[in-house]
């Protein structure tokens, strides 16, 4: 394989395990850990051969915004992927230990910092140590250089609040919420105890896990047959969710579908939920 061959959008386990040795692999751990265990305290946590950490929380976010997980400047997200060693001719895997979860989210930012040749490994750590595949406890680190990743921002696939606003009255345009049926009706509490219930005026629910089946994205068949039922009509879509992470789970689905008419409100509940101006639905 050429370093210059763009790799499928999702890999499984066998093909990850046969280009585990390309030079222009870089694998990342996008997992979001637990904040109260020590930083560099990797327990019993299984790691794949070769993976760095992509850390979602303290590295690849905003850490200036008073919101959690927001997409961060260009500038920061070019220094940190050179100091993992990601160049313009990388061929970057990304995954997590929960299956599909916040693997799309890493996603997501190389999209929107306008690097394509990345992927999900289909079921992450999980569907690897199912196959029966070697980890390692240590992410790897030697014989790294520094990379020569250059970013050039999408800014058409974020959107802030006052879009949103604006979006709820627009024909052209449809909000979909990948929360929990719940969370979405505000029968079921926030998890975030200062964030009012409910969902935004004329945003559609599609649980984050319906379009999964066994820590998988569900096949293009029953994927497509989703999208179907929604009557798009090329339609700009607006995911959102909790805190913009399993908003870019939807994100992916629909544009391993053919639909990339699409961003992500970063905000999301997190932000909605806690504006005292916001329209809220239940």
């Amino acid at each position: 394989m050429s370093s210059t061959q763009k790799i499928p959008g999702l890999v499984d386990d066998v093909w990850l395990s046969q280009h585990l040795d390309d030079p222009h692999l870089i694998l990342l751990d996008a997992s979001i850990k637990n904040v109260a265990a020590p930083e560099n305290n990797n327990g019993n946590y299984a790691i794949l051969p070769k993976a760095q950490f992509f850390d979602l929380k303290k590295v690849f976010s905003d850490q200036s915004a008073s919101l959690p997980s927001m997409v961060p400047s260009p500038q920061e997200f070019e220094i940190a992927c050179r100091t993992l060693g990601i160049s313009q001719n990388s061929k970057v895997v990304v995954y997590d230990n929960k299956g599909i979860y916040s693997s799309p989210r890493a996603w997501f930012l190389f999209k929107i910092m306008g690097f394509d040749n990345v992927a999900i490994l289909n079921g992450g750590l999980p569907a690897w140590l199912q196959a029966g595949r070697r980890t390692t406890n240590q992410y790897h680190t030697t014989n790294k250089e520094q990379g020569s990743f250059k970013a050039h921002f999408r800014p058409e696939l974020v959107v802030n609040a006052e879009e949103v606003l604006n979006a709820i009255n627009d024909p052209h345009k449809l909000i979909i919420d990948a929360r929990s049926h719940g969370r979405f009706t505000g029968t079921e509490p926030e998890p975030r105890a200062d964030l009012k219930g409910g969902h935004i005026p004329r945003s559609i629910n599609i649980p984050y896990t319906e379009l999964l089946k066994n820590g998988k994205f569900i096949d293009q068949v029953s994927l497509k047959s989703v999208l179907n039922t929604l009557n798009l009509d090329n339609k700009h879509l607006i995911f959102t969710c909790g805190s913009g992470i399993t908003a870019c789970i939807l994100k992916f689905s629909f544009e391993k579908a053919g639909y990339e008419k699409a961003s992500v409100y970063d905000g999301s509940w997190t932000e909605w939920g806690q504006l005292s101006n916001a329209p809220i639905a239940l």
